[in-house]
């Protein structure tokens, strides 16, 4: 099994950055791609950006994409995503969400692929 904490969300203003965390705790997390996914109030959670079980590849939903970065660290068992240049419309819950297929070879974006979530941190953009 795997468990995910995530952490590194506060209220921060429209152009500012942040850098969240997602901690995980069981063997298999350096063999499963993980992706950070992100809920807003009134909307169902989507997407935001994965990276590979390797780190060697990344894939990010276009409205972030020149902006986050997501990456990992298999040693500390961490995954990242650096945002910068952060809008208003960036606010949400930010939920990081593990491949449910160990070392799979293509980077999925469906929810559904992904298991063992986090409580989420919250981010808030102010205008």
């Amino acid at each position: 099994q795997v468990r995910l904490v995530e952490s590194g969300g506060k209220l921060v203003q429209a152009g500012g950055s942040l850098r969240l965390s997602c901690a995980a705790s069981g063997r298999t997390f350096s063999n499963n791609a993980m992706g950070w996914f992100r809920q807003a109030p009134g909307k169902e959670r989507e997407f935001v950006a994965a990276i590979s079980w390797t780190g060697s590849s990344t894939y990010y939903v276009d409205s972030v994409k020149g902006r986050f970065t997501i990456s990992r660290d298999n040693a500390k068992k961490t995954v990242y995503l650096q945002m910068n240049s952060l809008k208003p419309e960036d606010t949400a819950a930010y939920y990081c969400g593990a491949d449910l297929v160990n070392r799979r070879t293509v980077i999925i974006t469906r929810i559904t692929e992904y298991g063992y979530w986090g409580q989420g941190t919250q981010v808030t953009v102010s205008s």
